[in-house]
Formats: C-alpha cells, sequence, structure tokens
C-alpha cells in the first residue's frame, strides 16, 4: 500500500472514533413503488428491501426525495417508514425524514410521528428550517426550538435536499450541531471535495458521520474519512458503490471510481423512472409508475441507455471480482 493511501486507511479509522455505531457502506435513498393506479407497492417495496439488501447495502435511507416524499401524505409516510423498518428487520439500520413541512407545529408533529415508527434515525431536511435568503443565525434558532419539540433520546441527521432549494451546512454550522451529540447522519449534497474535507474535519470525533450523494467526489472524500455512500445511483448500482466504499484504497477502485462518476451521468435522464425501470429489467415486480414524472418521458432510446447501464455493470463487477 502507496503511503498515500496508508494516510487515507488511517483517516478512515479515526473518521470512526465516536459513538455512532452507523455502518459506513452504501446508504440507498429508496423508491417507492406505486402500483398501476398510484397507491404505494408493498408487496414490491418488500422486495426492493430485499434487493437493496441482497446487494450490499449498510443501511437504508427510507423517505426521502427518491421516495417523492413531497407527493406522499403524512399517513403515506409514516406507513412506508414503519414497514421499511420491519421489513428490515433489524439486518441494516433504517432512516427516514418525511421533514417536509413549512411550519414549526407541523415539522414536530411529522418528525415524531416518524420517530414513532421507531427507525434508527429521523432525517431533518436541511432547506426546512429557514428560507432561502435566510441567515445561518435564523436557520439555528429554527434548529434550537425544533430540537426541544424532539425527544431527546430520537437520533436525528441531516439532508442537504436539492428541492425546493438547497441548503448547504458550512462547516461551523456542522461543528455547532455535531456538538450537541443528537446528530449521526449527514447526507451530504455539496459535491465540493475542498468543502467536504472542512465539513469532515468540523465532525471529526462527534457522533456524526458524512454520507456523500455525488459520485464525482466519492472516492477522495472515502479516503479522507466519509463514512459512505447516499445516493440515487445506489438504486440502480448498489453492489458496485458497496465494493467501493468497503475498500476505496484497492487496486482497481480508481478505475471502478471513473467509470460510475460516467455511468452517474443517467441522473440528468428520467429519473426515478428510469431506476425503477432498470429494476423492473433486473426481475423486480416494479411499475414505472411515479408522482413526480411521466412515466412515458422514458422513450424508447432511454430505455436502451438504461439496458447499456446494466450491461456496463455487469462488465465492472467482472473487473473488480
Amino acid at each position: 500500500m502507496k503511503s498515500g493511501e496508508k494516510d487515507a486507511s488511517k483517516r478512515q479509522k479515526e473518521a470512526g472514533m465516536s459513538e455512532n455505531h452507523f455502518p459506513g457502506g452504501v446508504w440507498p435513498v429508496m423508491l417507492a413503488p406505486f402500483t398501476e393506479d398510484g397507491k404505494i407497492d408493498y408487496r414490491a417495496l418488500g422486495e426492493l428491501v430485499e434487493w437493496y439488501i441482497k446487494n450490499g447495502s449498510s443501511g437504508l435511507f427510507a423517505v426521502c426525495q427518491s421516495t417523492e416524499m413531497f407527493c406522499l401524505t403524512l399517513e403515506e409516510r409514516v406507513g412506508y417508514a414503519s414497514f421499511v423498518r420491519k421489513q428490515a428487520a433489524g439486518r441494516v439500520p433504517v432512516i427516514a425524514s418525511g421533514h417536509i413541512s413549512d411550519s414549526f407545529e407541523e415539522q414536530a408533529e411529522e418528525i415524531c410521528a416518524v420517530a414513532d415508527t421507531g427507525v434508527d434515525a429521523v432525517i431533518l431536511i436541511t432547506n426546512r428550517l429557514a428560507r432561502e435568503k435566510e441567515s445561518d443565525e435564523v436557520w439555528l434558532q429554527a434548529l434550537w426550538r425544533l430540537l426541544d419539540a424532539v425527544p431527546r433520546d430520537v437520533k436525528l441527521g441531516f439532508y442537504e435536499c436539492p428541492y425546493p432549494y438547497k441548503r448547504v451546512l458550512s462547516p461551523e454550522l456542522l461543528r455547532t450541531c455535531a456538538k450537541t451529540g443528537r446528530f449521526y447522519f449527514l447526507k451530504d449534497t455539496c459535491c465540493d471535495i475542498r468543502l467536504i474535507e472542512k465539513k469532515l474535519e468540523a465532525i471529526r470525533g462527534t457522533n456524526m458521520k458524512l454520507y456523500n450523494a455525488n459520485t464525482a467526489t466519492l472516492l477522495e472524500s472515502l479516503r479522507l474519512g466519509a463514512a459512505g455512500y447516499s445516493g440515487v445511483m445506489a438504486n440502480m448500482q448498489c453492489s458496485l458503490y458497496a465494493a467501493l466504499c468497503a475498500d476505496p484504497c484497492g487496486e482497481k477502485m480508481r478505475d471502478l471510481a471513473d467509470a460510475l462518476t460516467i455511468c452517474a451521468l443517467i441522473e440528468r435522464q428520467v429519473y426515478p423512472v428510469n431506476a425503477k425501470y432498470y429494476l423492473q429489467r433486473e426481475g423486480l415486480p416494479i411499475t414505472t409508475v411515479t408522482r413526480t414524472k411521466d412515466a412515458s418521458l422514458l422513450d424508447a432510446t432511454a430505455k436502451s441507455e438504461v439496458e447499456m447501464l446494466r450491461r456496463v455493470t455487469g462488465r465492472l463487477a467482472d473487473l473488480i471480482r
């Protein structure tokens, strides 16, 4: 192992020196299977959970943007989170959000309702705590108020959700939050490796772990001490991301990371319709119905691109065996 790789391995170990027992690795941002008439398909969801676990997931992020949470009722969000926790049955931890409301009262209600499902952590959406033009001070005051309304034994995390606007947390703000000891998970979407490095330094030695959503910066972030990956491509190439997270200093991992970055351009296609089609072709009983996109937008050419991705995924799996 080269000296740089030894340093990367050391940083990874140091990043785990906290009371946070959430495993590093891949945490898929879960899809929501729907029936043809638009209802949550719990039979398909059960098989989807099994697919994630079979393909190397270390944990599951239920009720997030990929779950189309902004198009689910509170009852549906709670029902989804509860089902996934029970289906996982302790084999992997399950975290969930559903923190989508604007008013403080509704936010407190939905956070407590999701916590009551027994998930391992409830994830706060960073853009729900202040408007886009409001300061970090306003954001922090809203957070303190919300923390007072949530039982102290509920583990929490953050998700820098891009919708309706992306609010990326500064290293200073992260440090303040991490020092409370109440936060365990950060789904980072900044896509900036220098900023990620500063964030990792800010949370080092605390309960909080950083899971990168961006493939292009993933390998380097893992070598700097990021805990893993939590992004949309785990809905298609889950096992490959699991391999990358498990051995980021491995001999073939640079080639794998480069290939995955090019593959991830398919995110710009008709997501999450394309991910559902991919899983359908993998044999899962899942429709391409979504509440956010018209499934017909995945035309014949787009479907052929998904088929190409499946073939490339198979060749990459052979590469790292």
